[in-house]
């Protein structure tokens, strides 16, 4: 019983919120409440909440000074440059901008946690995306599965929960696993790439005029096609085109796989804000960061960029939780920035929608978590999974696990996973003479996947700040997230990693 309503209340869930009908806030919130009643445990829903939501407390409370941290981080300047090298690098190509999400996307990865990363490559990338007109679902579905790709890095969590959970060395797991997971990224820039293709077919590109000219001319972009709106802005006669009409571009926008990306209008906009005839360039609003902004504080890069390194150091080499790591970085940085109170309360302000909107995102996910650990739905779904598997499949749990990984860790914690399923699993895997170091490989396959979980907090940093729906978000990245992570299953055997 408790089986069928595990798998019925997430199912609910996202069949409501990918066709709109509920917000996920509220969907996380009334959802596992009414199935609560359902499963005869109505009268312990409050010690499920509060035992949730204590567990998924410093999560929020990290998330919350997290966005400030960086959110003053981007207000004084501190990733200007990173913005203005991807702008040299993309040149208002769409393909180029897509494959530089995932690469900035993979290498901010590197300190191991999703919520920084999201934070990082939405600040530099979405603006260049309401500028070109791109979809901003294919912003997060490549940023969300690149980092999934680095998640099983062995200061990112899944590694080491599946080395503590087996009693193995985290680096006999994660070391063998390189070629497979390398491949998984490399299909991850493939597909940035297609996509970065079919992007340029659907809005076309700006171009540079005096290309062959001096370097300072790559600095002067001039929209290829006027305004969708009507607006007609005129364009440098040395500017080259193959763009399609903005009209075209602009109903794309509205009816294919853009949902929640912005066209035309945006550009029609920008180019009247900039006095209606000049082309618009990367330091007048094709960036989104305005280098005039009052809050910039150049005198104070150097400090802000050596925290901000200090503070990735200390997280990962675990000198203090994160919470307290980005409660004392926030306050340091609002200090130093903006010495004076009114300064400081206006920084604050200016960040709180994001700030609300994540923390009562995490504290609704806890409501959903509480009740599927309490009730003993995820223990009962668990238990079904792994009873389901045939006994001749003994000798091949290896290849069990990575498969049960994608929907496993999609639909539970880490946690529930790697603590919960793992180690039965590979209790399994013994008895027919499969080594636990290759459960332990298997059950990193499912990581690209999982960080597109709903249970996964650092997920509505990505879409809150990137102001796309989650539903929109779920329906468009689940099925590449999982095609990834098939490629590093089969890569993984096709090595002999697992």
């Amino acid at each position: 019983m408790l089986t069928f309503l595990g798998f019925a209340m997430i199912a609910t869930f996202l069949v409501l919120i990918m066709m709109k009908k509920m917000s996920p806030i509220a969907a996380l919130v009334l959802i596992p409440a009414l199935f609560c009643v359902f499963a005869g445990k109505g009268a312990h829903l409050g010690d499920y909440v509060i035992d949730g939501v204590g567990k998924l407390a410093p999560t929020a409370a990290m998330l919350m000074f997290a966005i400030v941290y960086f959110g003053v981080m981007i207000d004084v300047g501190l990733f200007d440059p990173i913005v203005r090298g991807i702008l040299r690098f993309c040149k208002a190509d769409p393909m180029r901008v897509v494959v530089g999400t995932a690469v900035l996307a993979a290498i901010v990865s590197l300190d191991g946690d999703g919520s920084t990363t999201f934070m990082i490559t939405v600040s530099a990338m979405y603006p260049l995306y309401k500028r070109l007109g791109l979809s901003l679902v294919v912003m997060t579905g490549v940023a969300a599965t690149a980092n999934g790709v680095m998640n099983t890095l062995p200061w990112g969590g899944p590694t080491a929960r599946a080395a503590t959970a087996l009693k193995l060395d985290a680096a006999d797991i994660f070391v063998p696993m390189i070629p497979a997971l390398a491949m998984g990224l490399l299909f991850v820039f493939v597909l940035a790439y297609v996509l970065g293709v079919k992007e340029r077919r659907r809005v076309g590109t700006l171009v540079l005029p005096g290309q062959v000219e001096r370097e300072a001319a790559e600095e002067e972009l001039v929209p290829a096609a006027p305004a969708a709106s009507g607006a007609s802005a005129p364009v440098s006669t040395s500017a080259v085109t193959s763009t399609p009409a903005a009209s075209a571009s602009a109903s794309a926008s509205a009816s294919g796989e853009g949902a929640g990306s912005a066209a035309g209008p945006d550009a029609a906009s920008a180019s009247a804000a900039h006095g209606g005839g000049d082309a618009a360039t990367p330091e007048d609003g094709f960036q989104g960061l305005d280098p005039h902004r009052p809050t910039l504080r150049p005198h104070l890069y150097w400090f802000n960029a050596g925290v901000t390194v200090a503070l990735l150091t200390a997280m990962i080499m675990e000198l203090l939780p994160i919470p307290v790591l980005f409660l004392l970085g926030a306050a340091l940085a609002l200090t130093v920035n903006f010495p004076h109170m009114p300064d400081q309360k206006a920084r604050i302000a200016a960040h709180a929608d994001n700030v609300l909107n994540v923390a009562g995102m995490v504290f609704a996910a806890a409501v959903f978590t509480g009740v599927l650990t309490g009730t003993g739905m995820v223990k009962h779904m668990a238990d079904w999974l792994v009873g389901a598997i045939p006994e001749g499949m003994g000798p091949h749990m290896a290849l069990v696990t990575g498969l049960l990984s994608l929907p496993l860790t999609y639909f539970m914690s880490n946690d529930g996973f790697y603590f919960g399923v793992l180690p039965v699993l590979a209790e399994a895997g013994a008895a027919h003479g499969v080594s636990p170091l290759e459960i332990a490989r298997a059950s990193l396959v499912g990581q690209a996947l999982h960080m597109s979980s709903p249970l996964v907090p650092a997920v509505y940093v990505l879409v809150g700040m990137a102001k796309v729906e989650f539903g929109d978000h779920t329906r468009f990245t689940v099925k590449w997230a999982a095609l990834t992570s098939l490629v590093v299953l089969a890569a993984g055997m096709l090595f002999g990693i697992i």
